[in-house]
């Protein structure tokens, strides 16, 4: 159950980040806050089902950064550290793609100016990020049995002969 709920959140970030990263019209403040709402429904939804232990929570990680992001300011040098420091789950594409895109909704809010994408760049051009911008929501998680003893021991086994396995020698 948790290995399936691990794989059902993958691919709720992956295709919600995806959404975000080709979307201009879903990258503003507003969509980053209704983002860190209903994700925070998810894991608190993960806490009341006891799955906390699954990993799911730790596959939004991404899904969290990229709403914090369109949530923070974005206008100093001090703001473009913060922004470096908190998105480690994102790769500098992501994080640059996602701030070319950003849309004001309102008055209050500013265009994210090219010299403040240019500090960002600065800041992240030492990281080795894969080169992919999206990511593979078909990505599947390898699937583990926990491996459970039996306390059944071998010689107390009785081989019927209708199964032919007389070439079998108990040791």
């Amino acid at each position: 159950v948790q290995q399936v709920f691990k794989q059902l959140f993958y691919m709720i970030n992956a295709v919600a980040l995806n959404n975000l990263l080709l979307r201009k019209d879903v990258c503003s403040w507003s969509t980053g806050m209704q983002l860190r709402f209903n994700i925070s429904q998810l894991e608190e939804w993960l806490r009341g089902k006891n799955l906390q232990q699954s990993g799911a929570a730790q596959t939004l990680e991404p899904l969290i950064q990229a709403a914090q992001l369109l949530q923070l300011k974005k206008k100093t040098s001090e703001d473009a550290e913060a922004i470096c420091s908190l998105c480690t789950a994102l790769t500098m594409q992501q994080i640059v793609k996602i701030l070319n895109l950003y849309t004001p909704v309102n008055e209050f809010e500013e265009r994210v100016t090219v010299a403040f994408i240019r500090d960002i760049q600065t800041h992240l051009q030492d990281r080795n990020d894969p080169p992919q911008l999206l990511l593979d929501f078909k990505h599947m998680f390898p699937v583990l049995f926990p491996f459970n003893p039996s306390s059944i021991t071998m010689d107390t086994i009785h081989l019927p002969a209708s199964l032919n396995l007389e070439f079998l020698n108990k040791v």
